[in-house]
């Protein structure tokens, strides 16, 4: 496993940016994954983007009385004032099956699983930073769908890595249609501050 970029540098609390403050991602790749398909793919400042951009749109809806089912144990204020953290570890098609069938008992690549920290709420509010878990991108996949669907890459890791954080959240599009409707609107209305077009049409 090659890493691509990791954010553990020290800076002081004054003169940190806003986005160090409240998030620190971790975005590590499989050997079979080149620097050019990191470089050109998977640039650092423009996940991080996507991330915060996500977290930002789930403050506001927090904000209008969302529960994150995955943290509604935890106390809304104290969630958003915690750092946040995210893995995001980007693979081929062939570890992106083993790790599918592993984990879904699915024998096929799929574009993105997501592993929640599954962290109880009171060892969450002893912790500095707050963990999401982790996001597996199978890239072979996200590139293969994004021609079908007549797509940019660019555009379709940008909706998927939402889908993904949604996930990592605790909202489930398979749990039925007011779920997958919801989940929907919510990466439709944060691809949209991030001038993407909709994925839907």
């Amino acid at each position: 496993m090659n890493q691509f970029d990791n954010d553990n540098g020290h800076q002081d609390e004054k003169n940190h940016t806003q986005d160090e403050s409240l998030v620190a991602l971790d975005i590590n790749a499989a050997d079979s994954i080149s620097d050019e398909v990191l470089d050109k793919f998977y640039d650092r400042e423009q996940l991080l983007s996507i991330m915060m951009a996500t977290l930002d749109d789930m403050d506001g809806r927090i904000n209008d009385g969302l529960t994150l089912p995955y943290f509604a144990d935890i106390d809304s204020e104290l969630w958003q004032d915690k750092p946040k953290t995210l893995d995001i570890y980007i693979t081929d098609e062939i570890e992106g099956q083993a790790l599918n069938l592993e984990a879904r008992g699915k024998d096929y690549a799929t574009n993105i699983l997501s592993y929640p920290s599954e962290l109880p709420a009171a060892v969450i509010e002893l912790m500095p930073t707050l963990p999401l878990g982790e996001l597996i991108v199978c890239h072979d996949v996200m590139v293969r769908e994004a021609r079908e669907q007549d797509k940019t890459v660019v555009q379709h890791i940008s909706h998927l890595l939402i889908h993904g954080i949604l996930h990592l959240l605790g909202f489930d599009h398979e749990l039925g249609d007011a779920e997958q409707e919801e989940m929907e609107r919510f990466e439709i209305e944060i691809l949209a501050g991030l001038n993407l077009p909709n994925p839907y049409l």
